[in-house]
């Protein structure tokens, strides 16, 4: 099929779409050569040129790499009660890194978002239960004002003997020898439950990996699901988390599945990356 034939079997760009059946010209046998093919106007020539440049424009605006905050395509995804789409918005996500923690979100609802989803990674971490990662960690999240109070109270907590026993971890917060501890925090989605200019206070719905893999392990890998609300507040350019609460659920009914091998655990831990999280 030639392009024009195309052309004409759809009825030209922009018709209307309806079943169109040429019929043969005067009294000649000659189906193929005897009908005289309708010339293409300049005007069709137009339109089907004005088509392509308006969907090159399409494709190279929803690509570009980044964009300024007031160019999202749905700034009000994140009114309370209704439910934010979780599609690309044109918004970098983050502009940095403070070591593994995203840093530098968008100054909106957005980024508000993106924030306290990071941070409810990094705080679920595994390097919670070490010093220097727990610090590392809280003075990243953690507004100034409030990271003080919470290194106090963060360290009296992690280094529990008696809780880090509970757990199945060493006093340093390490796992024994010959199993890997494992905790891993992994967000379903988020929702902003208010939002001013400095303030916004974000829900994080998500999963939790935890325990210690191993074939003398006590504490195997179990799930959890929780929702934590964080208190947040714009300061020195990006969302810090002031204050959190926590609470269980919401739980799905679990399936019928066997559970993985100690070693299969593990190797999955080990072998899939986490993500930078954003809306």
């Amino acid at each position: 099929m030639s392009p024009g034939d195309e052309h004409d079997s759809f009825g030209g760009v922009g018709g209307s779409g309806q079943t169109r059946t040429r019929l043969p010209e005067g009294n000649s046998g000659d189906v193929y050569g005897g009908a005289r093919r309708p010339v293409r106007s300049p005007r069709s020539l137009i339109t089907v040129v004005g088509v392509v440049v308006l969907l090159i424009a399409a494709i190279a605006f929803a690509n570009r790499g980044g964009a300024d905050p007031a160019d999202a395509a749905d700034p009000t995804s994140g009114t309370p009660g209704k439910t934010a789409p979780t599609a690309a918005t044109g918004v970098r996500p983050v502009t940095g890194k403070n070591g593994a923690i995203p840093t530098g979100h968008a100054h909106d609802e957005q980024g508000a978002q993106s924030a306290a989803t990071n941070y409810a990674v990094a705080l679920g971490s595994t390097e919670m239960f070490t010093p220097a990662g727990r610090g590392e960690i809280i003075a990243t999240v953690y507004a100034p004002d409030a990271s003080a109070a919470r290194t106090d109270e963060l360290d009296k907590a992690y280094s529990d003997k008696q809780f880090l026993s509970g757990i199945g971890l060493q006093e340093d917060g390490t796992a024994p020898q010959g199993t890997t501890f494992i905790s891993r925090v992994v967000p379903v989605g988020s929702k902003v439950e208010s939002y001013t200019d400095d303030r916004a206070t974000v829900s994080v719905w998500y999963s939790s990996l935890f325990g210690i893999t191993g074939e003398s392990s006590k504490n195997p890998v179990s799930e959890a699901w929780y929702t934590e609300t964080y208190e947040l507040r714009w300061v020195d350019g990006d969302w810090k988390v002031v204050t959190s609460t926590q609470k269980d659920g919401p739980v799905p009914v679990a399936r019928d599945q066997r559970a993985s091998s100690a070693q299969d655990m593990e190797d999955a831990v080990g072998q899939f990356g986490g993500f930078t999280y954003a809306r």
